[in-house]
């Protein structure tokens, strides 16, 4: 008897457990064939991202025994093809959430439906799929607090157990694992499943305790960094929940805190479900008469921003670990964040779209929605008037200015918090650190100007 083949489309899910989509596929009997197509929308711009991608990519592949194909272009033509090619009826995918991911697997379906094939979409990227946790009312959440109790409550399923023996399908000719990879880079290294088990475990053991504390402070680094291997799904979120949920003391702080940022995870994903234009644009309209900045004097202050050469040494340390390792502390984001909207009165896609292009654990829900928080367009939206002072906050979240030192070297001869403040040093410009492109206590007061003139026209 000639088994049939199932293909395994793959996107946001490179792992082979807790991977319902895998089950559904090996369940139907038939030989699997994993397929990760390379769409052209999603990885021509190159960059870490893509790197990245490849080295998940490769580990995956070392994980089915070389049975990952890799074909490039629309996938509601590449899977249409490949699936006539080796006899393949089903096509197997987790379900897909953003806007564009729900557009191409509507196209996909209609073009497997039109030859005769069927698209079976089996779980989702996320512990509760967005749309599902409703108010009372039927209505979707707009505010976190709530969002998080009524998620919490009501819960999610167990890690999906392990499928029987996969009976991968070989033979099938594909392209190389995308290239661009830097083996042993930065947006390389700790790359796969097996990566992201071994940094969970560790974390359970050795940094769970202390992140209820220290998750702020970025000169300690003492954050999960799982959001990397989440933005790839190496792990799925169930499994970390089930894992914090098996802890010795599941109502520890640690515990309770890193739910809740998985929460907020989820609660992102859920927005953007039920608003796909918020992914670009402001969620609310309380603030569309706010006046932004353009123009070639902004573009060079945007540009000093990129670069990391504000003046104000925690963004600037923040904006250079993100072009040095592809990531950032959270605290830094938001600070950065306030910086681009509220010092340089800039619209927070521009800044959006810099940290999508520079981010390894870049997601379109998570990164858009904390931007618009600190913007005051979103949800659970930051009042305007609350503006980040840079200098504070870098007092306040790296107090001996080790971060600072450690990513802005122009600044290294000056010891403990003099780092903060260069400009109170007589020497501390003598390495050539740029001096502030801006007086934050200015724009502060401009920004709450234009923010009263905005709510003024809004009435």
């Amino acid at each position: 008897m000639t088994v049939g083949v199932s293909i395994l489309w793959l996107r946001r899910d490179l792992r082979l457990h807790d991977h319902p989509a895998l089950v559904a596929a090996v369940d139907s009997g038939e030989e699997v064939l994993p397929v990760f197509v390379r769409d052209p929308v999603l990885t021509a711009s190159g960059g870490v991202r893509v790197q990245r991608l490849g080295a998940s990519l490769a580990a995956l592949s070392d994980a089915t025994g070389g049975a990952l194909v890799m074909r490039g272009g629309d996938p509601a033509d590449v899977l249409p093809e490949l699936a006539s090619e080796v006899g393949a009826t089903t096509v197997h995918v987790t379900r897909e959430t953003t806007p564009y991911g729900r557009r191409r697997d509507a196209r996909v379906r209609d073009a497997l439906v039109a030859d005769g094939r069927a698209l079976v979409a089996t779980g989702t990227p996320y512990a509760v799929g967005p749309g599902i946790v409703r108010t009372r009312a039927g209505a979707p959440y707009q505010v976190f607090t709530p969002y998080s109790q009524a998620w919490r409550a009501h819960g999610w399923p167990a890690p999906a157990a392990a499928p029987g023996r996969v009976r991968w399908a070989t033979g099938v000719d594909g392209d190389p694992v995308l290239d661009g990879t830097r083996p042993g880079g930065v947006a390389t290294s700790g790359a796969g499943e097996r990566a992201a088990l071994e940094r969970w475990e560790g974390f359970l053991a050795d940094g769970l305790e202390r992140y209820a504390i220290e998750r702020d402070r970025p000169d300690l680094d003492t954050t999960s960094r799982m959001s990397v291997h989440l933005t790839y799904g190496e792990i799925h979120p169930r499994t970390m929940l089930a894992d914090l949920a098996r802890h010795p003391c599941p109502s520890s702080a640690g515990v309770q805190r890193l739910t809740t940022e998985l929460a907020w995870r989820e609660f992102h994903a859920d927005v953007l479900w039920q608003h796909p234009g918020s992914a670009w644009r402001d969620l609310r309209t309380t603030l569309t008469a706010l006046p932004y900045d353009e123009g070639p004097v902004t573009g060079e202050l945007v540009e000093r921003w990129r670069q990391g050469r504000t003046g104000y040494p925690f963004v600037d340390a923040g904006m250079r670990q993100l072009l040095a390792e592809g990531w950032m502390h959270n605290r830094l984001r938001m600070v950065t964040a306030s910086f681009l909207v509220k010092d340089l009165h800039v619209w927070w896609p521009t800044g959006a779209r810099h940290f999508l292009d520079h981010l390894l654990d870049g997601d379109i829900a998570s990164n858009s929605h904390g931007w618009q928080w600190v913007a005051g367009t979103g949800t659970d939206a930051s009042p305007w008037f609350r503006i980040f002072n840079p200098v504070d906050q870098g007092k306040r979240f790296d107090p001996a200015g080790d971060y600072i030192r450690r990513w802005v070297p122009e600044l290294a001869h000056l010891d403990g918090p003099a780092a903060h403040e260069p400009w109170r040093h007589p020497d501390g410009y003598a390495h050539g650190y740029p001096e502030r492109i801006v007086d934050h206590a200015e724009e502060r007061r401009e920004s709450l100007a234009r923010y009263e003139r905005a709510r003024q026209e809004k009435r």
